[in-house]
């Protein structure tokens, strides 16, 4: 859903500029996007800092690769959201690999087999806040499975694919996230936990 202040008209003039390489459109696309990418980047990193940095590298590859970007396929501004998303996760996985991936690959290859849990748990009554704090309290493995299969919906073969873990590995680590945000719920004497099943 566009934003009030991402009108398309103006959007498509900003993205052509970038184009043409402008600095001023691309100032302004980037600030026009900035918190929304941030959004993004912070669910897969552990601190700001660390997102700001995945935030900067992904502006860069979006001003790299508008040439790309379609603006003929779909309503500009939705469809623009969503290739500015994919490449903000991206970047962040991609900086989860650089820095973390090495330090935490036993857990990733954790070859145990575990299906998530099916239906309504207490995290669907969190705030978004409330969910990013204690995303953000995860291990990078589980921190980044989770993300991948429950915030942004890609499928346990799509994360063994960006990853480069086993499926039963990215269900494995699914499975362990969610236990490991129900007991900080429990910690924490969260309210969600009341109606938390399994």
């Amino acid at each position: 859903m566009p934003q009030p202040d991402h009108d398309p008209e103006m959007l498509l003039a900003l993205l052509a500029g970038c184009r043409r390489a402008e600095r001023d459109a691309q100032r302004r696309l980037y600030g026009l996007y900035y918190s929304f990418a941030l959004s993004v980047c912070l669910r897969y990193t552990r601190t700001r800092d660390a997102a700001m940095e995945a935030v900067n590298d992904g502006f860069m590859k979006v001003f790299r690769d508008v040439g790309r970007f379609d603006v003929a396929r779909h309503e500009v501004s939705g469809s623009f959201r969503g290739w500015l998303k994919r490449i903000m996760i991206h970047t962040a996985i991609d900086h989860y690999r650089s820095q973390e991936k090495h330090q935490h690959q036993q857990e990733l290859n954790d070859a145990a087999f575990a299906e998530a849990d099916p239906g309504h748990s207490a995290l669907d009554t969190l705030s978004y806040e409330e969910l990013l704090h204690l995303i953000q309290q995860l291990s990078p493995a589980y921190r980044t499975v989770f993300n991948l299969y429950v915030i942004d919906g890609f499928t346990h073969e799509e994360v063994s694919a960006q990853l480069g873990i086993s499926v039963g590995a990215s269900k494995s680590n699914l499975s362990k996230a969610r236990a490991h945000l129900k007991h900080l719920l429990k910690q924490t004497n969260h309210h969600a936990y009341a109606g938390y099943v399994g």
